[in-house]
């Protein structure tokens, strides 16, 4: 019995089927697929790039072996690896969690001046990677999270909430407030205007 072969086409389902038959050029082509996504949000959200990669290999790795069971029928396999590297992070960084809670954003700081564009938009566009990146890495964890996953991934607050295992209200909170703190840290750091 001679198989199809492995398309930039062919399906997550189709190459899930054919892994768990034993078919290794299938684990490859889910690998290189969704390999570089789910490790850019896995750094972007524990800033470690050692923690980002085992989480990236440990979810690829239950994929695998059977222990993680992806149901499609839930959701697409992106954010079934999203989901699974999220909780990876949380539970290496559960024992600095319970030793220094991280700072909430200031509350009270003035939103950004609204003046056309959108504050994040205005912001990446002016400001370095590096700048972002280290802006990002000062956001509490569960806004950064939504910030990365809607603004750099291109997932919908459905998406984001299944991801995140909170309702979609949550989503738009922590989305809106993720912004407005990314704005206001990135701000500090804008050339002034003379």
């Amino acid at each position: 019995m001679t198989t199809m072969p492995i398309t930039p086409t062919t399906s997550d389902d189709e190459l899930l089927r054919r892994m768990r038959s034993g078919d290794a050029q299938a684990f490859a082509a889910l690998y290189r697929r969704h390999q570089g996504p789910l490790y850019r949000f896995a750094l972007l959200r524990c800033g470690s790039a050692g923690t980002a990669a085992d989480a990236v290999q440990e979810a690829f790795m239950g994929l695998l072996t059977g222990r993680l069971s992806y149901d499609p029928l839930r959701g697409s396999l992106p954010n079934f690896l999203f989901g699974v590297a999220r909780l990876l992070i949380l539970k290496h960084e559960e024992p600095r969690r319970r030793e220094a809670p991280l700072p909430e954003p200031d509350e009270d700081a003035p939103e950004p001046a609204a003046d056309g564009a959108c504050p994040l938009d205005r912001v990446l566009a002016s400001e370095s990677a590096e700048e972002v990146r280290r802006a990002l890495a000062r956001l509490a964890p569960h806004y950064r999270e939504a910030v990365i996953l809607y603004e750099l991934h291109g997932l919908s607050y459905l998406e984001i909430a299944t991801i995140c295992a909170v309702d979609i209200g949550t989503v738009r909170s922590r989305l809106a407030r993720g912004r407005a703190a990314l704005a206001r840290a990135l701000r500090s750091h804008a050339p002034q205007a003379s």
